[in-house]
């Protein structure tokens, strides 16, 4: 099959990394791993960094499109651009990865989702992936890992940027911003619109093999039309160097969309606005402490026949936290801190019994480096105001047994509250007597570090208990699945022969364990993936592809509703008049395959997209 040809492709082009002759991001210091800042050739946990070179090298037009395919990640799709995307890490549940921008948790608090569609790939200077849990720094969600979005930061020279594309589907896009630094301060704002008319994304109504028909639908509401998308976006930011050893920052996001689909409900406008900022103080090179608070707004506005309101849903996500790093001894690292965090919940569709919980924590964790061996153990106790408290934590150990090679050996307890739709929606079937999801994590890693490449293999086995499911008989959600989930993860980057190269290979045993019907894998969840980029520069011309595969899945728990394999092919290319004014073009699925993540919601098929884009370099 396809996706297995580029599986091999990857995994040889993995196999040869020390032929590599330019640098790479080895040195990358990332912030989400342990929630203070490290070196990537560092962290014992699985981490990956996509930034602002990787996305406009990549030309993706969503985040959806950037993540898929890359290690541990899997993608369930309803319909292209702006339609609903559920990311599954690891093999666990879609809303078992806990999800940060700028340091703000984000998510609905009635669903559990993230909107992950509906974040613009144009106000996004890096994102960070943790795989594994993490639930001991960052508490409830983290079973499958943690994805981190940082937003534009301008410390440079004042200077403007701006792009504007179009492409198939009638698809128009166009940013613009403007920011720097000016004295002891920095401030930055980016605009950015998407608009598409789609294409008619559900498959035909199939009475004999779906219940209730395709995407939901009977035959009463079949809708044969374009499923459109529209989403205006603003980011705000700013900071200032307050005095020796104080700073204080400010952001904001805010996105609105507007999405056409098929069903009774056809239409819906959203709403994702992340608010934070915080104040740091370094009274020396040993120590720092960090205040920061936030707010996570989600809300939809749900439609019939596009413009009969039906109801709204909504949710405040409120944080708080402080955070002290020390510096002990030499190579000794503590970091002590709390968090508070509040969910308010809101809606015309239902009355929910609680509308509000309060979550506070204590988190503990210390770093040491021992020569050869590197420790890390973390710690938190989290304190809800509607389950009671949990406790979590987390062992590490790193040990460089040969020059550039380090095995890492881990565990790890996560768990995952339960949502508000779970506890109180629909009224009389929701169960406020639910407790947390919980996790137990093993993995082991090998890594390898050139002086311009690097790669990376880990294995892991998840066991989650206490799963979420409907009862047969009480008609409600209760406490009585369980899964495990093994896999294995082949990871690297190199530089060979002018092209530049990264690549993944994925493979995910999701079993579920719950009765009748143990054994049998966990929906949407592809048990093989993989992806390759590669790009080269000719001059002021730049040529890429992205290669992506991924195996058969199964859309329900019996397993009789079967995905098939796909593999798609992306071709790039790329002209610099200046170094600042840049032309791009990206054919994307050049093959027109026809595949589905999710039953019977159609993928896009070939499509142009040409964009002109102004960036002067800092």
């Amino acid at each position: 099959m396809t996706y297995r040809l580029i599986t091999l492709a990857i995994a040889a082009s993995l196999a040869t990394p020390a032929f590599a002759d330019d640098a790479t991001k080895l040195d990358t210091v990332v912030v989400t791993a342990n929630r203070a800042p490290v070196a990537v050739r560092d962290v014992l946990a699985p981490v990956e960094v996509i930034d602002r070179e990787d996305i406009e090298r990549s030309q993706a037009r969503s985040l959806p499109d950037l993540l898929r395919g890359r290690a541990g990640i899997s993608i369930g799709n309803q319909g292209g651009l702006g339609k609903l995307t559920t990311i599954f890490m690891r093999g666990s549940e879609s809303d078992h990865v806990l999800v940060l921008v700028d340091g703000v948790r984000m998510g609905s608090a009635t669903s559990g989702l993230v909107a992950f569609q509906d974040i613009p790939v144009e106000l996004i200077d890096r994102i960070e992936i943790v795989r594994g849990p993490r639930s001991s720094l960052y508490g409830s969600e983290a079973i499958g890992g943690v994805i981190q979005i940082f937003t534009k930061r301008d410390t440079g020279a004042l200077a403007p940027r701006m792009s504007i594309g179009a492409g198939s589907r009638d698809t128009y896009e166009a940013s613009a911003g403007y920011g720097g630094r000016v004295g002891r301060g920095w401030f930055g704002a980016d605009y950015s619109r998407q608009e598409t008319r789609g294409f008619d994304s559900c498959r035909t109504y199939d009475p004999l093999t779906s219940f209730g028909g395709g995407c939901f639908l009977t035959p009463a509401f079949a809708q044969s039309d374009r499923d459109g998308y529209t989403r205006d976006a603003l980011s705000l930011r700013g900071g200032v160097d307050i005095a020796d050893g104080w700073k204080a920052d400010v952001n904001a996001l805010r996105a609105e969309g507007d999405n056409e689909y098929d069903g009774y409900y056809d239409r819906s406008t959203v709403v994702q606005q992340v608010v934070g900022g915080g104040v740091t103080w370094t009274p020396s090179a040993h120590a720092s402490v960090r205040l920061q608070a936030g707010r996570n707004r989600d809300a939809s506005d749900n439609y019939s026949s596009g413009t009969q309101y039906q109801g709204n849903f909504a949710s405040n996500r409120d944080t708080a936290s402080l955070q002290g790093d020390f510096t002990v001894a030499t190579g000794q690292r503590i970091s002590a801190g709390a968090e508070w965090q509040r969910d308010v919940v809101q809606s015309d569709v239902t009355d929910y019994i609680l509308k509000q919980r309060i979550d506070r924590a204590a988190f503990l964790q210390y770093q040491g480096d021992f020569g050869a061996f590197d420790l890390q153990a973390s710690g938190r106790h989290d304190d809800n105001q509607q389950f009671g408290g949990h406790s979590t934590g987390n062992l590490a150990l790193g040990y460089e047994f040969a020059s550039q090679w380090r095995f890492t050996v881990g565990a790890g307890t996560a768990f995952k509250a339960p949502t508000f739709n779970e506890l109180y929606y629909p009224f009389g079937f929701g169960n406020p007597d639910l407790q947390p999801e919980s996790s137990r994590t093993f993995e082991a890693g090998l890594a390898w570090t050139g002086t311009a490449s690097s790669a990376r293999f880990d294995v892991y086995q998840t066991n989650v208990d206490d799963l979420i499911s409907y009862s047969s008989t009480s008609f409600r959600p209760e406490n009585i699945s369980r899964a495990r989930l093994r896999g294995a993860e082949l990871s690297g980057n190199t530089t060979l022969a002018g092209w530049i190269a990264s690549g993944s290979v994925s493979w995910v045993d999701a079993k579920n364990r719950s009765a009748g019907v143990e054994g049998l894998l966990l929906p949407r969840r592809a048990r093989e993936s993989a992806r390759l980029d590669l790009d080269r520069e000719f001059g002021a011309f730049r040529f890429g592809v992205t290669a992506a595969g991924e195996g058969a899945r199964y859309d329900d728990l019996a397993n009789t509703r079967r995905l098939g394999a796909f593999a798609t092919f992306d071709l790039r290319a790329e002209y610099a008049f200046t170094p600042a004014l840049r032309l791009q073009a990206r054919i994307e699925n050049v093959f027109d395959r026809t595949y589905e993540t999710v039953e019977y919601y159609r993928q896009p098929g070939r499509g142009l997209f040409v964009t002109l884009r102004y960036a002067p370099t800092p």
